[in-house]
């Protein structure tokens, strides 16, 4: 195993230094060289101070972000996402768990899937769903030219395919 960036993701698989990989759709790149299995779709949320008046709400709508400061990561999941928020006028910070680390702090907020928001929790921060943005799909994805034995079983796994089942 081996952690990926999602800028990062492609450029592995291209260069041959991983097999396969669980990357985040859209992958960069031609289509047709790349066998992809959609695996599920993720809801995107807003991580904010634990204190934040947002995390009063159950669930968060665009509307619900106006004014506030937007932390966009280098590694950001939801590139092109259109939110009334603020740009954040500092450094932008190179990963989800730095933004995470800032928001904690009060300035801003962060919009990132959540597994990424449960990853790098923290005791001063929360997330709340933010109803109406766009879902970040989860998927395997490998070279159709590295189509060996190992990456099908993998890819059978994932279908739910066991060593005795019939394809």
């Amino acid at each position: 195993m081996v952690p990926l960036s999602v800028a990062g993701q492609r450029a592995a698989l291209d260069a041959g230094q991983i097999d396969a990989a669980i990357v985040r759709l859209p992958l960069a790149g031609p289509d047709d060289d790349v066998h992809v299995i959609r695996l599920y779709d993720e809801v995107p949320v807003v991580v904010a101070a634990v204190d934040a008046s947002l995390m009063a709400a159950e669930e968060l709508t665009a509307d619900d972000l106006a004014g506030e400061v937007l932390i966009v990561a280098a590694d950001d999941v939801y590139d092109g996402l259109e939110l009334p928020t603020e740009p954040a006028k500092f450094a932008q910070p190179s990963s989800a768990e730095d933004a995470i680390e800032i928001a904690a702090t009060g300035v801003g907020i962060v919009v990132v899937p959540m597994s990424i928001a449960r990853a790098h929790h923290r005791r001063d921060v929360d997330f709340r769903p933010l109803v109406g943005a766009p879902d970040s799909t989860v998927a395997l994805a490998w070279l159709r030219d590295r189509d060996a034995e190992d990456v099908q079983h993998l890819a059978g796994i994932t279908r739910g395919r066991g060593a005795r089942s019939s394809r």
